[in-house]
């Protein structure tokens, strides 16, 4: 399953979770309260799970890219140190976007 679709099932469980708490709380249900605080956390653990697992994907992709561009200065091939800088770039991108 990808990460995307993880994150989005996340977030309907957070969603879901955030509506069975309320619900709970206007009909003076404790135990639905609780239920829907838990699917709360447990929604938003997933979302952060996915994070995580993309951030370290980024993560190996800039240490990737920043050794094919360093192997490329030193043995003068330009475009292996151009795909290197791309890489690296990539990698920091997704874990921008993952945090």
């Amino acid at each position: 399953m990808s990460n995307g679709t993880e994150r989005v099932k996340g977030k309907a469980e957070e969603i879901k979770g955030a509506v069975k708490a309320t619900v709970g709380n206007v009909v003076h249900n404790e135990q639905l309260e609780a239920e829907g605080h838990a699917d709360q956390v447990e929604g938003q653990a997933r979302q952060n799970r996915a994070k995580t697992e993309e951030r370290v994907k980024g993560t190996g992709e800039e240490l990737k890219g920043e050794t094919k561009d360093a192997v490329g200065g030193l043995i003068g091939d330009d475009h292996m140190k151009a795909e290197g800088k791309a890489e690296a770039q990539k990698g920091k991108a997704r874990q921008n976007v993952n945090k």
